[in-house]
């Protein structure tokens, strides 16, 4: 047994070696957005209000000024409850613009109640009416100091809502990935995926209007908004059936096949929408992409559901087995007795249902149907499949490897992005990582031989 364990490590090495990467990624691009933050939540407000009494005595009386936002509305909730906890008297609050503040304090002034202190987050207080403004009120607000929560320096990447973002972003990569991985460990490759996006976002959406009638689409029960979301996702599950079809009864290569169906897929996707992208959509359509469970965002939540699966089919189940035998030596696999075609035909439908699950998602956070989404994705998806550690060759990779790809993918994209580098340049970089992972693949299976 002691023989077996460098082997082990050293596959262990292979499969999963690539999140050192994704943590040196994230520790890159944490130092290179290091800036100043002002905190919005209810702990800076809390503790903003036990600081004023404390400066200024208990009694003063406050003017809270917050944006016009959700963590405004909850840094204005947090603030009043702990500052007449602690004696202070909070005299009015203003949220929004800076004439919605001047018309706050032209009302307390009318009223001859003016505040000792204006308080707030620091970017409700970056406006000028905050400052010069002031005494054109009245001249003794042009000594009333604006009070905010000191700011914190940390990485913007690392903050709470860049990280929720990231694992946002990645959802429909990781998802339709998971497929991606299936037919990849097959030997096989899926080009459709990116139009397949489209065809289920604007199948969907042409759905809900054609059931509206004359009505507005925004009106149509949940009723016709799920089964306009299942008849899109069986839709290019059905397109993945064919794509194995052809690929196994007609002997057509899967590049091939998959090319031709990713121009199809997105002619289809402009015939149902007329070439415009279709809006006007009802609330209940974005649910999927814009509601949270315990502060995470529900479509993060559908993504580890679905790896979870993913990963016991991969491991424990005997189709699992079958994609892992096909991909390492079709012949052999034959040969054994394993349903070679099945396999194949079960692989490409996995792979269209998850893209038009990902369409779904797409259309759900857009709250449209356009026939110009998911150009690109069969590329995203496939560098998260191959940077995963998943073998171009078959017969190698894993699922969990594939998010972990998915990940550095949008770590990387979002790292890009707030460092301000520009999309060409964000082209480059893509193309230089599919390269990369591809003579990383070649050096892994020289590492294997040696």
């Amino acid at each position: 047994m002691a023989r077996l364990a460098p082997a082990r490590y050293k596959q262990l090495a292979l499969d999963y070696g690539m999140i050192f990467v994704l943590v040196a990624l994230g520790a890159g691009f944490s130092m290179a957005t290091i800036r100043v933050g002002y905190p919005e939540d209810g702990g800076a407000a809390r503790a903003l209000a036990r600081q004023i009494v404390a400066d200024f005595g208990s009694g003063v009386p406050v003017l809270l000024a917050t944006r016009d936002s959700a963590e405004g509305a909850g840094f204005a909730s947090a603030f009043r409850e702990r500052l007449e906890a602690e004696g202070g008297v909070v005299l009015g609050e203003t949220q929004g613009t800076p004439a919605d503040a001047r018309r706050s304090l032209e009302a307390l002034v009318h009223g001859q109640t003016l505040p000792q202190v204006i308080a707030g987050p620091q970017a409700a207080g970056s406006d000028v009416f905050l400052s010069a403004n002031l005494a054109k009120i009245h001249p003794a607000l042009a000594e009333v100091p604006f009070v905010h929560p000191p700011g914190e320096t940390w990485p913007v990447f690392l903050t709470q809502g860049n990280l929720l973002n990231v694992a946002t972003q990645i959802v429909v990569i990781a998802l339709i990935a998971i497929g991606m991985t299936m037919v990849i460990i097959t030997a096989g490759i899926d080009l459709s995926v990116g139009s397949l996006i489209a065809l289920s976002a604007c199948t969907a959406a042409a759905l809900i209007h054609w059931a509206a009638g004359e009505g507005a689409p925004a009106d149509v029960g949940l009723g016709v908004v799920v089964g306009a979301c299942g008849a899109a996702i069986l839709l290019c599950g059905g397109i993945g059936l064919f794509s194995g079809v052809m690929l196994t009864v007609f002997q057509i290569p899967a590049f091939i096949v998959t090319l031709a169906i990713m121009l199809i897929a997105r002619g289809l996707a402009y015939k149902a929408t007329g070439g415009q992208a279709l809006g006007s959509l009802p609330d209940s359509f974005s649910w999927l992409g814009h509601q949270d469970v315990g502060g995470i965002p529900l479509s993060v939540l559908l993504m580890v559901l679905f790896y979870a699966g993913a990963y016991v089919l991969m491991n424990y189940s005997r189709l699992g087995r079958y994609i892992y035998a096909v991909g390492g030596n079709l012949e052999a696999a034959r040969l054994s007795g394993v349903p070679v075609n099945r396999v194949l035909v079960a692989v490409y439908t996995i792979c269209g249902l998850l893209a038009g699950l990902g369409g779904i998602v797409m259309a759900s956070e857009l709250k449209s149907g356009d026939p110009k989404t998911g150009q690109l994705y069969e590329l995203y998806v496939i560098a998260a499949v191959v940077v995963g550690g998943t073998s171009l060759a078959g017969g190698q990779g894993r699922i969990l490897g594939t998010l972990i790809g998915a990940f550095i993918i949008g770590v990387v994209r979002n790292g890009m992005n707030l460092t301000n580098v520009k999309p060409f340049n964000q082209y480059i970089v893509f193309g230089g990582i599919i390269l990369l992972a591809v003579l990383l693949e070649k050096m892994k299976e020289r590492f294997v031989k040696a």
